[in-house]
Formats: structure tokens, sequence, C-alpha cells
């Protein structure tokens, strides 16, 4: 069996954190599925759809997404304080042909208006030696896409959610 492939990457967004962190305290999942879906279709799931544009193919699965955790660790040491979400999410058809990611979303603070989200998760390709070749040939590339996508997806769900700084 292969290691675990990482995924990582951040986003950032012009709210305060302490809003930002309130409103994944009060509704992680909600704010996920708004990101990634129309309204008509979040009214009637607990599913998302994650998107990604790969070599001008735009490849796309419903997914489910778990939020397993939410801890708040303070500042120490001149440190800022994060807020962290442990979160899951695996396709809801075809689980064979489509890893489950593992991920961890860190929320902190830059300054008192900017706050940085970072994103980092692993796979393990599906489909033994035939997924772990097909990762390295394009697999991976279409994870990591899908991965910011999701990111960006959920800055954007803040920005429309959280009003701005006056």
């Amino acid at each position: 069996m292969s290691k675990p492939r990482k995924v990582q990457c951040y986003q950032y967004v012009n709210r305060p954190y302490e809003a930002v962190r309130e409103l994944f305290h009060q509704r992680p999942l909600e704010a996920f599925q708004r990101a990634t879906r129309s309204a008509a279709e979040r009214a009637n799931a607990v599913e998302a759809s994650l998107r990604a544009g790969v070599l001008g193919i735009d490849v796309g699965v419903d997914v489910r997404i778990q939020v397993q955790a939410i801890r708040d660790d303070d500042g120490v040491a001149g440190m800022s304080p994060v807020t962290r979400l442990t979160l899951a999410w695996e396709a809801t058809r075809a689980l064979w042909l489509f890893p489950v990611m593992r991920a961890e979303l860190s929320i902190f603070p830059l300054t008192s208006t900017e706050t940085q989200l970072e994103l980092e998760g692993a796979y393990d390709p599906p489909l033994g030696v035939l997924g772990n070749a097909a990762d390295v040939v394009l697999g991976h590339r279409v994870a990591e896409a899908t991965v910011h996508r999701f990111l960006d997806d959920v800055v954007e769900q803040i920005r429309r959610e959280l009003p701005a700084n006056s």
C-alpha cells in the first residue's frame, strides 16, 4: 500500500477572525454546502458538488462532507489563536472510483480585518496499483485543483454571509 498523497492550499478572506470563527462554530456543514451547491440543491441534500478544471476538462463529483471535529487553540507565546475543523468527504456514487479526502481546515487571524484559511488534506488513491499510476499521471492534479476550488468557494461563501467592515 502506498503512502497517502498530501494536498495543501491557503486563501485569505477580508473578514475578522472572530466572525469567521463564529460562522463555523454555529453552522459549519451549512457553510460548506452553501459554498459548493446551488440553493435549490442545498435545501434537499447533505452533499455538495466538488468541481475542478484540469487540462481544459471540467471534472465534477457529488460528495458527502462530514465535519468531524471543531476545536479552538488559544494563541500561546505571542502566537495567534487557531480554529481547526477536521473534515472528510467522499463521493456519493461510485465510491470505489474516488478517494476519501481527510483534511484539516485551520482558520487564524492575520490582522484585525483579515483571516487566513489553510486546508491540509490527504487521500489514498483508489484502485490499488492502477489507481496509484493514474494518480501520478493526472489524479493528484485533479485532487489539488478540487481542493483549491473548494477553498475558493468557501471564501466566497464567507464573503456573502458576513458583512464587510465599513
